[in-house]
């Protein structure tokens, strides 16, 4: 009886097994490389879709898959460090919907083929103007502007790239015109003291600074930028000889910036042209210690035991 009873319920095991409908499920899956068409691995993949979300990884290919989703319109989101990459797909039960993806950084995503092309060709005006090499510097410059009308950065560089050229008329209107398209940013107001600087305008220079120390604070650059902005106040008032005023700007400069040692190399000659020469050899002394290796450093080493001998006993 046991075992009749025992056949009977496998039976019908079996056949409710076999006799279930057999539900199809969605899939999503895809490779993910990057602009050189490497496998990118390790990728964070993002599933968004009406009903559930799904997040899972890519493995060592830069393959990826993702299954049990419903019918519908997903979005699929890649990431990994500072590139992202995303599609859409149209999931349906049982044919795989698949997307493959080229991870791009994340700034430049979503960008047309001309914004791409703008944004190289600025690369390589900035690689240009750091590699010292001006006047390319500036024709790539001013193609990007044709194209780029507003984009203050650029008029910036091209100010640089004109204050290496001692060219000031042209360095000056480039700098004013970026102030102009972005006047909350310190570094043009810098740039112009710099320029005004070199041709000994102090007072206008003086005013430059200290209009890049009040951005500068009010951004929260109260770090390096504010740092620089003091210094360059300091560097102004001590071409101006004016040195009890371009001292206190020094000091100012090395409390925002310990590691600043051109503002303990100018501190240490403000006091000397002071008189003070505990306050010179000090600062001469921090100097030498941040910035061993300076072309300046061999002289203050060299200088300092004479203003030793100078410090009162």
């Amino acid at each position: 009886m046991r075992t009749h009873l025992y056949r009977g319920v496998l039976a019908l095991v079996a056949a409710l097994v076999f006799s279930a409908p057999a539900f199809a499920q969605g899939i999503v899956k895809g490779k993910v490389v990057d602009e050189k068409n490497q496998p990118v691995a390790d990728a964070k993949v993002t599933i968004t879709g009406p009903a559930r979300n799904a997040e899972t990884k890519t493995n060592n290919k830069g393959e990826y898959v993702q299954v049990g989703l419903q019918s519908g319109a997903y979005t699929i989101t890649v990431t990994k460090d500072k590139l992202v990459a995303t599609s859409k797909v149209n999931v349906t039960q049982g044919t795989p919907a698949e997307s493959n993806m080229t991870l791009v950084p994340a700034a430049t995503a979503g960008m047309s083929a001309e914004q791409k092309e703008v944004q190289a060709a600025a690369g390589a005006a900035i690689e240009a103007l750091r590699a010292g090499r001006d006047d390319e510097a500036i024709t790539k410059l001013n193609d990007v502007i044709v194209k780029l009308p507003t984009c203050s950065d650029c008029y910036y560089n091209l100010g640089l790239a004109y204050t290496h050229k001692q060219d000031w008329a042209a360095a000056e209107a480039a700098l004013q015109k970026s102030i102009e398209l972005k006047p909350t940013n310190p570094d043009p107001y810098n740039g112009l003291a710099n320029v005004y600087n070199a041709q000994k305008k102090f007072d206008q220079a003086l005013a430059m600074n200290q209009k890049a120390s009040e951005l500068s604070a009010t951004t929260g650059g109260a770090g390096g930028g504010n740092a620089e902005s003091i210094y360059n106040q300091g560097v102004v008032l001590f071409n101006a000889g004016k040195y009890a005023e371009a001292k206190v700007q020094f000091d100012a400069a090395t409390k925002a910036d310990p590691n600043n040692a051109n503002a303990f190399y100018q501190l240490g000659m403000t006091s000397l042209n002071l008189g003070q020469i505990p306050d010179a050899v000090a600062a001469l002394q921090t100097f030498v210690k941040l910035a061993p290796s300076d072309p300046k450093a061999a002289q203050v080493n060299s200088s300092l035991p004479a203003l030793q001998q100078m410090l009162p006993k």
